[in-house]
């Protein structure tokens, strides 16, 4: 079960689909990079950390409210438009934020942009989803899926590793100061967004043009009403992410061990890759709603017993098995897409990232409160319960539309 089996192979050996998922990783660099460098920017800028974090949640609400408008847009028009103008937006926006928000850019214009750049992320694994799972048959299409999330879990991975590179290579002369870490921080910014957006740009060009799905139904996405149902599960499963982005930090301060936070986010990526990697690997005989009640179950079941565990290193390990049902588990909200909404793909796989986002905020508030009041292991009883409620709501995504 290699990465270099079929259906992998199968796939990487279409034309154009090895080129694209390079260019698809440097277009989402920013996806992690900028809510990380709004924030430095912006506290070094302003010296509030609230308003910091103001302008950071704006970005990630900006990006919510247009992954639909992305897809709808796409359905008709085809994924080229929409990524170029979208790169230029996303990207104007953070050089403008990055550049500007040092000398005295009102509160409310900083907030704006962020908003702006949020609205303006290019719709990279969207286009991805699309573009590949039409060229593979339905039994390739959870390898293309998985690919998708593949690359952008790469980018998530690398792309804070290179902003703090540039950062550090901008303080890095003998007695810098505040002065050049601000800076450094607004460059190292500038540096990302420019890579990304012409990354993105080169990306709507590999992919071509035309639109993205043969049928125009406006207003069709939520004809089967079992999409609902597959959105509400992603705004749960959005909140296992919300939860453990709590929970991972409250925990390792709670051991006397923050520096162990980037060591237990990295086992949940890496168990993510290598699920996906897996996940993609194999032909399935089991329908797509059956695994993700499948996956979201072991998901809960992985998750719950970390409220117990006081060994960080047991910890790497519970996370890095929950990491290999939580890829697979997104990947296969696609493949339910494809069924459900099969008129108004992109737009419904649109619906499908803002419930997650969605889910994300949701789960990061309940987890806070549940850390506050029970400790910093009760977030992943959180986790857990968003996971295994979902579960049970997938459950009902067998039946007929």
């Amino acid at each position: 079960m290699s990465f270099g089996n079929v259906p992998y192979r199968t796939l990487l050996g279409l034309p154009g689909v090895t080129g694209q998922a390079v260019l698809g990783f440097l277009a989402q660099l920013t996806q992690q990079v900028a809510p990380v460098g709004i924030v430095l920017v912006v506290q070094y800028a302003s010296g509030s950390l609230a308003l910091a974090g103001v302008t950071a949640g704006a970005f990630s609400v900006g990006a919510g409210m247009g992954r639909p408008v992305h897809g709808r847009l796409m359905d008709r028009r085809g994924p080229g438009p929409v990524l170029a103008a979208t790169a230029l937006v996303h990207t104007a926006a953070l050089v403008v934020l990055a550049v500007l928000a040092g000398g005295d850019l009102p509160s409310w214009v900083m907030v704006a942009l962020a908003w702006l750049a949020g609205a303006g992320l290019p719709p990279i694994s969207l286009s991805m989803r699309i573009a590949w799972g039409r060229r593979m048959a339905d039994s390739g299409r959870t390898a293309a899926y998985s690919l998708v999330y593949l690359v952008q879990e790469l980018a998530f991975l690398i792309g804070p590793l290179v902003f703090g590179l540039l950062i550090a290579a901008g303080t890095s002369a003998p007695g810098g100061a505040a002065p050049e870490t601000v800076e450094s921080s607004s460059l190292a910014l500038v540096v990302v967004a420019v890579a990304a957006g012409l990354g993105t740009l080169a990306f709507a060009r590999a992919l071509g043009a035309g639109p993205v799905t043969e049928t125009r139904d406006r207003g069709r996405v939520f004809a089967d009403r079992r999409m609902l149902v597959l959105v509400s599960v992603a705004l749960l499963l959005g909140g296992v992410f919300g939860a453990l982005q709590v929970g991972l930090p409250a925990l390792a301060a709670a051991r006397d061990a923050p520096a162990a936070t980037g060591l237990l986010v990295a086992a949940l990526s890496l168990g993510g890759i290598a699920g996906a990697a897996v996940y993609g690997a194999r032909s399935w005989t089991s329908s797509p709603a059956v695994r993700l009640v499948g996956l979201m179950l072991a998901l809960g079941v992985v998750v719950a017993p970390l409220v117990l565990i006081e060994a960080l290193p047991v910890v790497w390990i519970g996370l890095f098995a929950g990491g290999l049902a939580l890829n697979p588990a997104v990947t296969t909200t696609s493949l339910l897409v494809d069924e459900f909404a099969p008129a108004a793909q992109a737009e419904a796989f649109g619906w499908v990232s803002t419930a997650i986002g969605m889910g994300g905020a949701v789960g990061s508030g309940v987890a806070g409160v549940t850390g506050e009041g029970h400790g910093a292991s009760a977030p992943f009883l959180a986790a857990a319960a968003f996971a295994l409620v979902g579960a049970g709501l997938a459950l009902t995504l067998r039946g007929r539309g």
